[in-house]
């Protein structure tokens, strides 16, 4: 049976941020995720978690100026000690919030840029931070992204994450899947999915087009599901969607596996 994550980046976006929690926890949801925590002092967040009841299952390493259009900084040269020191501080928040594992964004890849240096950067980003992440007891991960949503980001397949994870050599480096951007850049969900499952630690769903809620588009999430549990997955499935009609109201996918 699956276990359903809220990514509060995406759903209840008319509450202030932590005021979120209780509601996903309302609604049957087992654990809470987002872009990042740090706008709000550590200690209120851990009192938000431990009064919703939920777990802690993922967030991001800082990634730069998210307003401002960055998309991570973790492949970009000038940026080393700035992503390093992000590191720092995203594992001060998971002990705090007792989280297993922590995601990095890669970034965006500058116009003219060469790929090979934002490969090696990016790869040495990770050593340092899966070694860090170890240490602390906790998972590192990277995300392909799609294209579309996002042009120009460095890290867009499983192929390439691949790659990187055999660079890094690291026993703590994994990856997220995102049915939904997989979906968009390369398809064959399942059959990858099981050929890396001894390498992912965190899946996200969402459908496609529009990134809305699961049953409003193409993919099926219905076989993916009871696929994941076939496969004997027992980790999080983050919900990372935008609602088409308020949160609560579209969670009519998600009861029968509440039951």
């Amino acid at each position: 049976m699956p276990k359903f994550s809220a990514n509060l980046s995406f759903l209840y976006q008319e509450l202030p941020f932590l005021d979120r929690f209780a509601a996903a926890a309302r609604d049957g949801f087992a654990a809470l995720e987002y872009l990042g925590p740090y706008a709000e002092p550590k200690e209120k967040v851990v009192e938000a978690l431990k009064a919703s009841g939920l777990q802690q299952a993922l967030f991001n390493v800082p990634s730069g100026d998210w307003a401002g259009g960055e998309r991570g900084i973790a492949c970009l040269p000038d940026r080393i000690d700035e992503f390093r020191n992000g590191v720092t501080l995203a594992l001060d928040y998971a002990r705090a919030l007792d989280c297993p594992q922590i995601n990095v964004i890669s970034g965006l890849a500058p116009n003219g840029s060469d790929l090979e240096v934002l490969d090696r950067v990016l790869v040495e980003n990770l050593k340092y931070a899966a070694e860090r992440a170890a240490d602390a007891g906790v998972k590192l991960l990277i995300e392909p992204i799609n294209l579309r949503d996002i042009p120009g980001f460095f890290l867009s397949t499983t192929a390439h994450a691949e790659r990187i994870l055999d660079k890094v050599n690291s026993g703590n480096l994994y990856i997220q899947y995102d049915f939904y951007h997989m979906q968009v850049m390369q398809g064959d969900l399942i059959p990858t999915f099981t050929r890396l499952k001894d390498r992912i630690a965190h899946v996200q769903i969402a459908d496609n087009p529009g990134r809305n809620e699961p049953g409003t588009g193409e993919i099926n999430y219905g076989f993916i599901l009871s696929e994941l549990n076939r496969l004997g997955y027992d980790g999080w499935v983050g919900c990372e969607y935008k609602p088409k009609a308020g949160t609560s109201e579209g969670l009519n996918w998600m009861k029968p596996y509440l039951k």
